[in-house]
């Protein structure tokens, strides 16, 4: 039975760390001492002990040990034996490329579809869609594969944020950029706002959180979705 969660960010303004997921993350968490943390996305470029130190950090609030997945001198067993798997934010594409040269993506879309559970935020959702496409985040490296896990039917755009009519930045929306995906691609990408997660119950897939979620598919306007939503449908 999956059990998941896929955030848009790992952070929220006002809050620490994962900290306004602590609730989700205790019931997701429950019956694992130790957590396995693939730090590979750097956000800033920082360090793998550093970006765990603060995962281990944030999680010691409810109990949970955090090991780096670096740590292991053999990553595809840890990943096999792990207990719990969470994979940090920070850039996708290196994220992608990392998790590629050290062949984890099988082991991980594996332990993730047995029944490992798993949360995603940022860069760490983004790889469980169909492909890492719809990031916001520059390809500072060059992946073998922009394939992801595809444990979703769908890409995510997370931090996603709707055009301000008076912003005076006239640059490209993410809606812009999402219609230019849509013209070669028929995938459907979730928006997910600040504060949003989706919830991955064996195989049912539904929006939290406290605000609406944007859904785009091709040829087709986009539109609005409330928490709670099941977006099973989105195939």
């Amino acid at each position: 039975m999956k059990n998941a969660i896929f955030a848009s960010s790992s952070t929220i303004h006002g809050s620490s760390f994962l900290e306004y997921l602590l609730e989700e993350l205790e019931c997701l968490f429950k019956h694992a001492n130790t957590i396995t943390f693939i730090p590979y996305a750097r956000p800033s470029g920082i360090s793998f002990d550093a970006y765990t130190s603060i995962a281990a950090n944030a999680l010691s609030s409810i109990s949970k040990k955090v090991i780096g997945l670096h740590d292991f001198k053999d990553p595809i067993g840890a990943i096999n034996a792990a207990e719990a798997i969470f994979v940090g934010g920070g850039n996708t594409f290196v994220l992608l490329d990392t998790l590629i040269k050290n062949n984890l993506l099988m082991p991980l879309k594996a332990a993730i579809e047995n029944g490992t559970p798993y949360l995603g935020t940022s860069a760490g959702s983004n790889i469980c869609g169909v492909s890492i496409k719809t990031t916001n985040d520059m390809p500072i490296v060059y992946p073998k594969s922009f394939n992801a896990l595809n444990i979703l039917p769908f890409n995510l755009n997370p931090h996603y944020i709707e055009p301000d009519a008076n912003s005076k930045h006239k640059g490209e929306t993410r809606d812009t950029r999402i219609k230019e995906f849509h013209f070669y691609n028929t995938t459907p990408v979730v928006g997910l706002r600040e504060g949003s997660w989706l919830s991955l119950n064996n195989n049912t897939i539904v929006l939290n959180g406290t605000l609406k979620a944007r859904v785009f598919e091709q040829q087709k306007a986009h539109y609005e979705i409330p928490p709670g939503t099941n977006l099973n449908v989105l195939n």
